[in-house]
């Protein structure tokens, strides 16, 4: 891992909400109103370094400069898919890498953004996990994400954003909370959604948050057999305990749950499955406050050759039987495969898969 860069060690004001940003600046400023503008600076205008906030007075502003850093990552490379998503790689300050994805549509953009540098959660289906754990992002590190690809957060009224990409957000909960306090102060929460492989204590402490994101589920399995060889969570937190925090998850008016289910050729895709999904949220009290995302993987070399989508005929069929039986389901649609930006394909660019684990579920 390179060097930190030059000036890493000053504290970053990316990701503090804003009482802890003024708290933090308090002792560098000569009115407190500084802070404000110091924050309105960053998120409204997109400045990268304080000497660009022309508020302020220069020796203000050198001041600032010698004791903290606006920490945006340094977008390392950008990869184009033909459908028009962009996949960014970031090198962080300590030379760590972690990878975000912009997915616009119509008019509408969605940012995919990472909270881990690496996974341990070690997923089957997943490239990252493939690879293994890292870090955890600092809050700044998240936001600036965001940041980076969209410059300004003020002009993002069409925006929502999913923390999807790497690691597990729920295993880096300060940090996360702290990042969306700051992005919920731009951009609707109701246009935030954070994923999890189903960590039933960090369910049980977003339950307690006083605003909180659009909740996220990986489930991809309706029994534990199934679900700890695709996810070996599982084996720490087995469905009926994941069931029931999930039951008691209070939600807002007008919100669901969302459950991603992963459909891979021979293993989960069958109508007998879909059945046995409806009857696992219907005995937890869920079938009504929940939506299903169905996700056809998406295939990649390291995974082995058994991880292979189902047949359109056959994701169209198990999206019916759940509708059939009274439930809300939708398709994914595959974006960026081309460039490895898809759901389950982010890594780190570089990385020789020769000498790693694969895959060892059987079916």
């Amino acid at each position: 891992m390179s060097a930190p860069a030059a000036g890493a060690d000053r504290p970053d004001v990316l990701g503090l909400p804003r009482a802890e940003l003024a708290a933090l600046l308090a002792p560098a400023i000569d009115r407190p109103y500084r802070a404000e503008q110091v924050y309105r600076a960053v998120y409204e205008q997109g400045v990268t370094g304080f000497d660009a906030i022309t508020a302020l007075s220069r020796p203000l502003r050198e001041r600032l400069d010698e004791r903290f850093r606006i920490g945006l990552p340094a977008v390392d490379t950008r990869h184009a898919s033909a459908d028009g998503t962009v996949k960014y790689l970031f090198r962080l300050a300590d030379g760590a890498t972690v990878e975000a994805v912009d997915i616009p549509d119509g008019e509408r953009r969605t940012f995919c953004i990472s909270s881990q540098a690496g996974c341990a959660m070690a997923c089957r289906f997943c490239v990252t996990g493939f690879w293994g754990a890292g870090r955890d992002l600092t809050a700044g590190e998240i936001v600036g994400q965001v940041l980076a690809i969209a410059g300004r957060l003020h002009e993002q009224q069409s925006l929502n954003v999913v923390f999807m990409g790497m690691g597990e957000p729920l295993l880096n909960v300060d940090a996360v909370e702290r990042a969306i306090a700051v992005l919920g102060e731009w951009i609707s929460l109701r246009r935030i959604t954070l994923s999890t492989v189903g960590v039933v204590p960090g369910i049980r402490r977003l339950a307690t948050w006083p605003r909180r994101p659009n909740l996220a589920v990986s489930l991809h399995a309706p029994d534990d057999e199934r679900r700890s060889a695709l996810m070996p969570v599982n084996q720490r937190y087995p469905l009926a305990e994941l069931m029931a925090a999930l039951a008691e998850f209070p939600l807002e008016r007008g919100r669901k749950l969302t459950f991603e289910y992963l459909l891979i050729g021979g293993l989960n895709d069958a109508p007998s499955d879909a059945d046995a999904l409806v009857r696992l949220l219907a005995g937890a009290g869920l079938e009504a406050r929940s939506k299903v995302n169905l996700i056809p993987i998406n295939p990649d070399p390291v995974l082995g050759e058994r991880m292979v989508p189902p047949a359109a005929e056959a994701v169209d069929a198990f999206r019916d039987r759940l509708r059939a039986r009274g439930m809300v389901a939708t398709v994914r649609r595959r974006r960026g495969d081309d460039v490895s930006a898809a759901c389950g394909q982010l890594r780190a660019f570089g990385r020789d898969p020769r000498g790693f684990r694969r895959s060892n579920v059987s079916w």
